[in-house]
Formats: C-alpha cells, structure tokens, sequence
C-alpha cells in the first residue's frame, strides 16, 4: 500500500506532531514497512493454531500478605542523607 503525503499530514494532525519534508520521507517509508509486514502476516495460513493467550506458562509466585510490625523509627531513619530527630528532611518545594 502506497502513503501518500496527505496521508501523512493527516496522521500528523490527528497526533498533533509536525515534519518538516525529510521527516515526513521517513514516515511514508516506515509505514509503508508497516503495512507491508501486516499485509504480509494477513497471508500466513493460521488454521489449528491455537490463539497466544500468555507469553509464557509461568505463573506470577506472591508473597503472603502478611501483618507485620512497622519499622522501628531510628532503623527508618538510620541511612536517610538528612533527618530530624523524628522526621525525613527534604528540600522545599512548594513556594506560597
């Protein structure tokens, strides 16, 4: 399938972008790739295969979700770069 540049300014509209004329040579080229390879892949005979739920038949090991006690407040704060006595010290970023 042939893109013509019309197509492409389309496109370029829909996806609020701008390309100047070489960008645009570019895009035709990889979407014609794109289609190409799509058309290609239309061609493939597919009959008795199975649809590709899961890339992989691993399955996904969680931990428990269990209660535990929260960390204790001088080991929290032991490798903080500034600290209070009781509190993270960060930098200020909110101005009123």
């Amino acid at each position: 399938m042939k893109i013509d540049n019309k197509r492409v300014d389309e496109l370029a509209h829909l996806a609020r972008l701008e390309f100047n004329s070489e960008q645009k040579f570019q895009i035709k080229q990889d979407l014609e790739r794109i289609i190409d390879f799509c058309d290609t892949l239309k061609g493939l005979d597919t009959e008795g295969v199975e649809p590709l739920i899961y890339v992989s038949n691993e399955h996904n090991v969680l931990r428990n979700d269990e209660v535990s006690p929260p960390f204790d407040k001088e080991l929290a704060l032991k490798n903080a770069p500034s600290k209070d006595s009781d509190y993270f010290k960060v930098p200020k970023v909110i101005n009123k």
